[in-house]
């Protein structure tokens, strides 16, 4: 779309924008505040998916909670931060053991398979661990809610970087798991009947160990999973073929600090590695570019020089204590040149991140935390504003 920024050209062409990065940088607010952008902008209904565990998300958003199922924002929130709504905005966040007893009674072959799955101990107690089941999960959920295309617009929000590789890599593993010769292993001697020679000294230790009940559930519940291998299997390619699709991107979200900076750079590497799309970085907390500017510099400068005069005429005019005016100024000049250093050094090691060629976006800091739609939309409207 030509005359539009990159990242409203992401909101429009894009069905999927998966953020990632390190925590503590404002990831989850990003999502929300890209969304909130669409919703207001774009038009199209528009659904925000967090499987971070933060709940920071339903107050900004002005709704009661966020959980498993979608949630609607109402109009009224965004008529009340005096913004259009020309679509639609939901929001939905991962609930692991619902999501996991969603899929497996829609995908269990029987009702009588599916009440001995989900009333196995083993599955009852695995579910949030279970070969990384959360990122897994996260991914079923992310293309259960897509397929239905019921959303012009999906952004989801990742755990923190080195997890969300996990979120990245979990359909490839559960796939690999439910076709790998471990797990045919592992069941054919519950199957059979039998113990065979190899077998036979790990089921004696884990005897010991766990009890025979904890391996009889073992059995029980891979045996009853296993009706179930092929749609693991189809599904998790599924996902994997939609992450690499044109219709998806990746948003690297981070500060100018040096060890988010660092994870952001690892990430981009991964996805380039991966062959999926980086739609954009975007840099939260952003001092002022204004911090930089030299004759900003040179006034700081006079200013602390020259503290001790002007306090003395200040003083007289204001009726103040001279050397309390003085420490002052001489605060104020000093505060500016220590955050004009933090400044330059942001900018530079902006100038030296490798991008992949994505445009580089940036958010100047705000003051506190960003509590509802207003601070929302300002954030979003700043993506939109060109970077320094």
């Amino acid at each position: 779309m030509p005359g539009t920024s990159p990242i409203e050209n992401l909101l429009a062409s894009r069905e999927i924008l998966v953020t990632c990065g390190p925590g503590g940088v404002g990831k989850t607010t990003t999502a929300a505040a890209l969304g909130a952008l669409a919703a207001s902008r774009l038009g199209g209904r528009v659904l925000v998916l967090t499987v971070d565990p933060a709940r920071r998300l339903a107050d900004a958003l002005g709704l009661k909670g966020i959980g498993n199922e979608v949630t609607e924002v109402p109009a009224a929130v965004f008529a009340e931060a005096g913004a259009p709504l020309v679509g639609s905005l939901s929001a939905a966040m991962l609930d692991t053991k619902k999501s996991w007893d969603d899929l497996i009674a829609r995908h269990a072959p029987d009702e009588e398979t599916r009440d001995r799955i989900l009333a196995n101990p083993l599955y009852q107690s695995l579910t949030g661990r279970f070969i990384q089941s959360h990122d897994y999960i996260a991914m079923e959920r992310l293309y259960e809610l897509h397929a239905t295309g019921e959303w012009d617009l999906i952004v989801v929000d990742t755990p923190p970087t080195r997890n969300a590789l996990d979120f990245l890599d979990a359909p490839n593993r559960m796939a690999d798991f439910f076709s790998s010769r471990l797990l045919r292993w592992l069941i054919a001697p519950a199957r059979s009947g039998l113990v065979n020679f190899a077998s036979k000294p790990f089921t004696q230790i884990a005897d010991r160990i766990l009890g025979t009940e904890f391996l009889g559930d073992i059995s029980e519940f891979f045996i009853s999973m296993q009706s179930m291998y092929g749609g693991f299997i189809e599904r998790a390619n599924a996902v994997a073929r939609l992450m690499a699709d044109d219709r998806t991107s990746f948003l690297v979200v981070s500060s100018s600090e040096a060890v988010p900076l660092r994870e952001a750079e690892f990430f981009a590497e991964q996805l380039a590695q991966r062959d999926l799309d980086l739609g954009a970085v975007i840099l939260n907390k952003v001092l002022p570019e204004s911090l930089t500017d030299p004759a900003a510099a040179r006034s700081a400068a006079a200013l602390e020089e020259g503290a001790g005069r002007l306090a003395g005429r200040l003083a007289t005019d204001l009726k103040l204590d001279e050397q309390a005016v003085e420490r002052v100024l001489a605060t104020v000049a000093e505060s500016y040149t220590d955050f004009a250093v933090v400044a330059h050094r942001e900018a530079s090691a902006r100038e030296r991140l490798p991008t992949q060629g994505a445009p580089l976006l940036t958010v100047q800091r705000m003051e506190g935390d960003v509590a509802d739609l207003t601070g929302l939309l300002e954030i979003g409207r700043a993506l939109l504003a060109p970077s320094p």
